[in-house]
């Protein structure tokens, strides 16, 4: 006969992870809703919690929840629950005045642009493994492509199935790989451009950003265009993004035009997340030699200089490549055996965790 585990902080803290909070795929334990665990030798178990939301019934489900789970944990005679609810502060954009304060993304929890100062530098792969990641993770996640003249996404992601809308007219977007995801090469025929001028691109960006049922997503990451033009522009201005996430190569020609992105979003005070230094290195499969073709060191210098971390080195890889032409990023792969699998769940780590504050 099995003996009663000893009933510690731990076992209570492990259960508790099987309590959701409402909306959200994570649960209250790595949200840090738990503030205090008191057990007394009779197996008498007080849980104290802190909740900082506007709706109400946000702590009685948590409650229930909560009062729900122990009571299936072995040696817990009785469980007392204490919550400490509060309206969270007001989030406001770049100043006082709320004339000027952005409006966030309907349905979107956190925002995160992903962005490069030039094309050819990878940014489009490293938004699409980067949801991937957040959605192993799990986090619930959507992606935009916002490059309205040269929309990958839907390659990336094997699908070429049409949006649908719902009776708002809001579209309602296509599910790959457990993302969520919208993007003009979804609407248009493989081989049509998209000859459309500056004002109506902005058009199409402002649909994007707000005429979409993304159905409360954790994360909601927006693949920006190469450059600074008008649609970052669009975007900035519409969007209350939680961060930036900059790409670059290790060159010196990339982070040119890397900083120029970086100065964009300086200029709108949205915080730099971090730096991806993408196509870092090569490993010959031959040797296992490291051959640093673009250079060694850029993404690192750059991020130093800015203050904020080295998200990430994704090496150059040809699995990398064939898989986001088969449809498939490389994120999908298990990290225990694939590096580049392993470098982006990092990545999408640190980002969860500085825009989650844990």
């Amino acid at each position: 006969m099995s003996e009663t585990p000893e009933l510690t902080q731990d076992l209570i803290k492990a259960a508790l992870t099987t309590v959701k909070y409402p909306g959200f795929s994570r649960d209250i334990v790595s949200f840090g809703l738990i503030k205090k665990i008191d057990i007394d030798d009779e197996g008498f178990v007080t849980i104290d919690l802190l909740i900082e939301s506007k709706n109400a019934d946000i702590p009685r489900y948590i409650f229930e929840g909560v009062h729900g789970v122990m009571k299936h944990v072995p040696g817990v005679k009785h469980c007392t629950v204490n919550i400490e609810h509060k309206a969270p502060e007001a989030k406001k954009g770049i100043n006082d005045d709320p004339a000027s304060w952005k409006s966030s993304v309907p349905g979107a929890k956190h925002v995160i642009a992903v962005a490069s100062g030039k094309g050819g530098v990878g940014k489009s792969t490293v938004s699409a493994n980067l949801a991937i990641a957040l959605s192993k993770l799990g986090y619930s996640v959507g992606l935009v492509d916002l490059d309205i003249y040269g929309p990958s996404m839907s390659l990336m992601f094997g699908t070429k199935e049409s949006p649908g809308a719902n009776d708002k007219d809001e579209f309602i977007p296509v599910m790959a790989h457990g993302v969520k995801l919208l993007s003009m090469g979804l609407l248009i025929n493989e081989s049509d451009p998209v000859a459309v001028r500056g004002p109506l691109a902005t058009r199409y960006v402002q649909q994007f950003l707000r005429n979409v049922e993304w159905g409360d997503v954790d994360f909601l990451i927006l693949d920006l265009p190469p450059g600074t033009g008008d649609i970052q522009l669009t975007i900035v201005q519409t969007a209350e993004l939680d961060g930036a996430v900059i790409v670059t190569t290790p060159q010196e020609v990339a982070l040119i035009d890397a900083r120029k992105a970086i100065g964009l979003f300086e200029r709108v005070e949205t915080p730099i997340l971090g730096v991806v230094e993408n196509m870092s290195y090569f490993v010959c499969p031959s040797d296992g030699k490291i051959y640093h073709i673009f250079g060694e060191g850029g993404g690192e210098k750059e991020a130093a200089k800015l203050d904020v971390p080295l998200l990430g080195k994704i090496p150059l890889d040809i699995m990398t490549r064939e898989c986001g032409d088969q449809g498939h990023p490389v994120a999908l792969e298990d990290p225990s055996s694939n590096p580049v699998s392993a470098a982006f769940r990092e990545v999408a780590q640190a980002c969860a965790d500085r825009i989650l504050k844990k």
